[in-house]
């Protein structure tokens, strides 16, 4: 089966179908105020379920005719369930008359259900309970917002196959014990696949058919450099694969002998290296991959998979270890950025009316700046961590030099409170960047560079919010495109803007971690590239092996086109003949 490989590297192994364990179904008693928001809240549930199978359908499309029949149909099936049925009405009736919970009404109408059809004379009509369960355990999903914790408990060696995993699921995969994943649904620049590459676990999203007439602890091979998945194979393929995966291997320990070496151009010119953190337990990994620092540490880690919010004595630990586990590197942490495809539990309430596109609501800066509380706590603890080592402060989603200007001033505040209270902070104060990730951003830079301490280029979120692309969609993947002229001129502009007002700017998007894109990175004037630390070898390689007289050369020549083909053709070109 073919999808998107969006994790390099060969994994082999037992499957393991991932599905949400044992859901924790709250029950309560409404307040006769409540049943409105109630019943709005399980709408939001249902309408979220038919968009997820209306999109399974789309992708079961992709498959054989006969598959793709077959799937349809219970696809069909599913959708019905949820289309003015039984049990929706049967909810519906729960929370308006006996004024039920909506979580609790779905446990129960199910049951009543099962119960039904379990008298049904006959076997095949018996047998679709097991469909409605489906289908109420989705809604359910969707009502909590339950996390994938059943991966914490899968088998050393387990491949993980799954309609879609979030990137809270991808946190909390142990790489000790998980082999690698593939689903159903998944673009290669979502959260989630920068999750794996972070983890250095081979996947492939978006694999149509995935989970059809799967048995019992299948093998399954994981091809994260092709986009392929082997189910059941031939103990000829094991074998050329385990000797791919051999090959793989040697290739990153001859990498490895670059770690100590500079990451310096042929003509001398030096480049910052740093490494993008997901986890905290990547900190030895960035270590011994020889990143000159963190160059983006994001901090949604600290709120997913529980159910409260990360006080500041936690988050101040959390940062306060970070920075000491660097000895004395400099740390790029990013304040909070949930929304999109980032959800996390402590912020249900905030998304559960959101409108269709969650990419464009209150994310990020919008939401922390609303929510005071999370920007103070966070900005507190990161100055009280500062007095550990270098520490810089980046700002997610900024679009208007207003929202700088807030968080600025909610800064000195804060410093104001923590001096008062005697708690030793960071001196001089920690630099505050922003992110340049949405295109109002770029082509504001040059009122943004008069204010900000230094530029850190998001491309994953420039690219997507420019071509108007959900980087988390397979169906669309194939249109994110890094070399589309528009994207390039937002990022030279807000690169020129950066070097006339003489402030740092750096990559910390996914381009940065590849070296198809250096050589025009640094043709462009970049002189910092943040990626994930299993990248930072490759990149250093390319960079060991470039004249940047000539990379600029070949950027202006780049900037000068107007087709993407062209471009791609330029940039390839110079790769193949540097």
């Amino acid at each position: 089966m073919r999808g998107l490989g969006v994790s390099p590297g060969v994994s082999i192994g037992p499957a393991q179908v991932s599905d949400a364990g044992e859901i924790a179904v709250p029950d309560y008693r409404l307040e006769p105020e409540g049943i409105a928001a109630e019943t709005e809240r399980f709408d939001a549930a249902v309408a979220l379920s038919l968009k997820q199978l209306r999109k399974l359908k789309g992708k079961a499309g992709t498959l054989p005719n006969a598959a793709a029949e077959e799937v349809g149909y219970l696809l069909d099936a599913h959708l019905a369930m949820l289309s003015n049925s039984r049990l929706v009405r049967g909810v519906r009736r729960r929370i308006t008359e006996e004024r039920m919970n909506a979580e609790r009404g779905v446990q129960l109408e199910i049951a009543q259900i099962g119960e039904s059809f379990a008298a049904m004379a006959d076997a095949y009509l018996r047998a679709r309970i097991d469909d409605i369960r489906v289908v109420g355990a989705r809604l359910l999903r969707n009502l909590t917002k339950t996390p994938y914790s059943a991966l914490a408990q899968m088998p050393e060696g387990s491949i993980i196959l799954a309609e879609e995993l979030s990137p809270a699921d991808t946190a909390l995969m142990d790489p000790r014990r998980i082999a690698g994943f593939a689903t159903v649904l998944g673009g290669a620049d979502s959260h989630t696949a920068i999750m794996a590459r972070a983890l250095n676990l081979p996947a492939v999203l978006g694999v149509a058919g995935l989970l059809g007439g799967l048995k019992p602890d299948a093998t399954v091979i994981i091809d994260g450099s092709a986009g392929v998945v082997v189910i059941d194979p031939a103990p000829a393929t094991v074998a050329r694969y385990e000797a791919r995966r051999d090959v793989i291997a040697e290739e990153r320990r001859q990498l490895g002998r670059l770690r100590r070496l500079p990451a310096v151009t042929r003509d001398g010119t030096e480049v910052l290296l740093q490494a993008n953190l997901e986890l905290p337990r990547e900190v030895q990994q960035a270590i011994n991959a020889g990143a000159q620092g963190l160059g983006l540490v994001r901090t949604e880690f600290l709120y997913m998979n529980r159910p409260d919010l990360p006080d500041e004595d936690e988050q101040y630990e959390t940062y306060r270890q970070l920075i000491r586990g660097m000895e004395g590197k400099p740390i790029t942490i990013r304040t909070l950025d949930i929304g999109g495809d980032k959800l996390a539990g402590p912020f249900a309430a905030h998304f559960e009316n959101e409108g269709g596109n969650p990419a464009l609501g209150l994310r990020a800066i919008r939401l922390v700046l609303k929510e005071r509380r999370l920007l103070d706590a966070q900005l507190a603890a990161i100055l009280r961590a500062g007095v550990e080592g270098p520490v810089r402060i980046l700002l997610p989603m900024i679009s208007s030099l207003s929202e700088l200007r807030l968080v600025r001033d909610a800064m000195l505040q804060t410093v104001r409170r923590l001096k008062r209270r005697g708690v030793a902070i960071a001196d001089p104060l920690p630099p505050l960047g922003v992110m340049i990730e949405v295109p109002g951003a770029a082509l504001a830079a040059d009122a943004l560079a008069g204010e900000a301490d230094f530029f850190s280029i998001g491309t994953n979120d420039l690219i997507q919010y420019t071509l108007a692309i959900d980087r988390g969609d397979e169906q669309v993947a194939h249109l994110y495109n890094p070399l589309h002229p528009a994207v390039l001129r937002l990022i030279q502009f807000a690169i020129e803007a950066a070097l006339r007002a003489r402030i740092p700017v750096g990559i910390c998007g996914e381009m940065a971690g590849d070296p198809r894109f250096t050589a025009l990175l640094l043709g462009l004037g970049i002189r910092d590239l943040s990626m994930a630390p299993g990248n930072i070898a490759r990149v250093k390689q390319r960079i060991r092996s470039l004249d940047i007289i000539a990379a600029s050369q070949r950027a202006r020549a780049v900037m000068d086109q107007v087709d993407e083909g062209r471009i791609a053709s330029l940039v390839d070109d110079f790769n193949d003949v540097a």
